[in-house]
């Protein structure tokens, strides 16, 4: 492919030690999209193993491939947003790199993408994991996701998907917030569907993710809530909060003052006198909250972007000489 030619798709593969999976994944890739023009982007996480020395291999060969490399480990949502930066095809599809995701299945991916869809997800139907540390939590999670989110997928966790870049390329990934793109992207207006993929059981290696990572997806989707509804306005949640308070505030006081003068009880010996007080400086804490947050929000939508992670060199086929970034 030439250099100067968009290839139709961008194949973004995040890898972390999978050194004994990379041969056999790129021959699978090559041999699925034998009808596409397209582009694989491998992106090394801080591999402490010789995955980038296989990829260097690999690209020797392969026109078509391009390899970054973190200087430390930064995490699967980086890699991925690095991935997405950096890719030039008209549809961006992210996999892992251990071979559980079929590169069969990018085809079909491809074909409902052209249905109308902006983004197409990918469900593991049947999933070849544990049931207990893997499957389990990852049914929990997804439940939650399409509680909190409204956008019900089978499959959030599931690295497979297929994106129009210019669906994909506007939003920015923090954390592990790689898994709420549909949802990210459904909220502005994208059309977003789930198709069954494969999976196959893992060969080589070993998972890198347990059930640690559940409580971090939760904290996550506590932060996409807020985002989506109150990213430009965090008054409004700051606010509201400081109006329950103050209300509570307002009405422990009114008992207070209806004891003294119906009852005659001693308003320093009541208790609700204390709560009142304590309500009324929490609502202004709160209101107070609501306006730095506003003077954040602003700062943060005004000024530059900054990556959530640091690229040691971009080897591209032609020169396999490092680049800074």
């Amino acid at each position: 492919m030439n250099e100067t030619q968009q290839p139709e798709l961008s194949v973004v593969i995040p890898v972390f030690n999978e050194e004994d999976s990379l041969r056999q994944l790129n021959a699978e890739i090559v041999d699925a999209l034998v009808d596409f023009s397209y582009e694989v982007i491998f992106v090394d996480d801080g591999s402490t193993d010789k995955s980038f020395e296989v990829l260097t291999e690999i690209q020797k060969s392969m026109p078509n491939i391009r390899l970054i490399r973190f200087r430390r480990n930064f995490g699967q949502t980086a890699a991925m947003s690095a991935g997405f930066k950096f890719s030039r095809g008209k549809i961006i599809l992210p996999m892992d790199a251990d071979g559980q995701n079929d590169p069969a299945d990018i085809p079909k991916l491809v074909e409902k993408l052209n249905q109308g869809y902006d983004i197409v997800s990918g469900w593991r139907k049947e999933r070849k994991d544990n049931a207990v540390t893997r499957t389990l939590p990852s049914r929990i999670a997804n439940w939650m996701i399409g509680k909190i989110t409204g956008i019900k997928l089978h499959d959030y966790g599931c690295t497979l998907k297929a994106y129009r870049a210019e669906s994909l390329k506007p939003i920015r990934l923090y954390g592990e917030m790689h898994r709420f793109i549909p949802a990210l992207a459904r909220w502005g207006g994208e059309k977003v569907v789930e198709m069954p993929v494969n999976h196959r059981p893992r060969t080589t290696g070993k998972t890198k993710y347990g059930l640690s990572r559940t409580f971090k997806v939760i904290l996550d989707l506590i932060t996409i809530k807020f985002l989506a509804s109150f990213s430009t306005k965090p008054i409004h949640i700051f606010g509201g909060l400081g109006f329950l308070c103050f209300l509570g505030s307002f009405l422990s006081g009114a008992v207070v003052l209806g004891m003294k003068i119906f009852v005659h009880y001693s308003m320093n010996r009541n208790p609700l006198l204390i709560i009142s007080m304590m309500l009324m400086t929490a609502a202004i804490q709160f209101v107070l909250m609501g306006l730095l947050a506003e003077i954040m929000v602003r700062t943060y939508h005004e000024s530059q972007d900054r990556p959530i992670y640091v690229i040691d060199k971009v080897l591209e086929p032609d020169t396999q000489t490092s680049t800074s970034v």
